[in-house]
């Protein structure tokens, strides 16, 4: 979908807190500065000289923003550190009237490179900012694409955790198919019925709804593309009203009807314990799904938030893997443990 950086503020904070899309961005961009503690840095001046821009632009974007440019880098030195920047300024073979009248201010505004590209997805005057922008947008596809082997459809699976919860999820899932064919009077539509209901109660999507937000295929499998916090909480919804099932055909001596099901359902989803564990699944997969798969759930849409840095560390880090390379090593674990027996 098309994003305008310059009114999304969850767009811009997701590219901001991507480490990987931000590291091939700063060399993409080039950007000559100031070295100071480590990292390069600029002054108003110098952002207003690269936008072709007023300072005074500059200045009311950090007036009107000023707490979302702080968030990402943008800071004010004093003492100390006021000069030892001064002192790396000096050190520089470039006319001091670059930098402005900077030698008696008492105070002095820097942008890191994070605090750069921030303003850039502010700055709507400036034809170099729109440019610089559709720019980061192309680095954030390419980088994502490229560390997930060229498509998002099944990023989840990249988590360390999803192969546990996939298979717990699967034992619970028959448990839960069990309880539907012996306790409920209906036919074998019974199942999708009631799986949907599942899912409508925990991201307020039925399984085709969800298929058309992700862009699946017929053959593409539903639970595949689940995050692992989402398929924990779905196993806990089959073992609970599978049980639940079960304990109320026994006390019936017999199967129960579709009005029974529905209203056992009803009072099952409604208990208190339920709420925090459904607030985490559709804020993760909200936000996640908007960052990664460029999927907006419209049911879910007051839960979009900006992905932090961790979990772009735990879908594209070096921790994050294919799921063919966690079968092999859990077929290799297998296989020395049988050895060892």
């Amino acid at each position: 979908m098309s994003k305008d950086l310059t009114t999304s503020a969850i767009d811009r904070q997701n590219i901001l807190n991507n480490p990987y899309a931000l590291a091939e961005i700063e060399k993409a961009a080039g950007i000559q500065g100031i070295p100071f503690e480590g990292k390069t840095v600029v002054l108003k001046e110098q952002v207003a000289g690269f936008f072709e821009v007023t300072v005074r632009t500059i200045e009311n974007y950090l007036e009107q923003n000023a707490e979302e440019l702080a968030r990402n880098g943008y800071e004010v030195l004093k003492g100390n550190r006021l000069k030892t920047l001064k002192e790396a300024i000096q050190a520089l073979d470039v006319p001091e009237t670059d930098f402005g009248n900077i030698a008696k201010t008492p105070q002095l505004g820097i942008f890191d490179f994070r605090a750069f590209l921030n303003l850039a997805m502010l700055v709507s005057e400036s034809e170099r900012a729109k440019l610089l922008r559709q720019a980061i947008l192309d680095v954030v596809i390419d980088t994502i694409n490229q560390r997930t082997g060229g498509g998002t459809k099944y990023i989840n699976q990249r988590d360390e955790e999803f192969l546990q919860s996939a298979f717990i999820e699967d034992n619970y899932r028959k448990q839960f198919t069990d309880a539907l064919r012996d306790c409920v009077a209906m036919g074998n539509f019974k199942y999708a019925i009631y799986t949907d209901k599942i899912y409508v109660s925990i991201f307020r999507e039925k399984a085709q709804e969800y298929r058309k937000v992700l862009r699946l295929e017929q053959k593409d499998c539903v639970r595949s593309t689940f995050y692992s916090e989402v398929l924990d909480l779905i196993a806990a919804y089959e073992c609970g009203f599978g049980d639940a099932l079960q304990q109320e055909a026994a006390d019936k001596g017999r199967k129960l009807n579709v009005a029974e099901v529905d209203a056992l359902f009803k009072h099952f989803e409604s208990q208190a314990h339920w709420r925090p564990l459904i607030e985490k699944a559709r804020l993760k997969m909200a936000g996640r799904d908007l960052a990664f798969r460029d999927a907006l759930h419209l049911q879910l849409k007051e839960y979009v938030a900006p992905v932090q840095r961790e979990d772009y560390e735990r879908f594209l880090g070096e921790k994050s893997k294919e799921l063919f390379e966690r079968l092999e090593e859990a077929r290799d674990v297998m296989k020395r443990l049988k050895e060892r027996g």
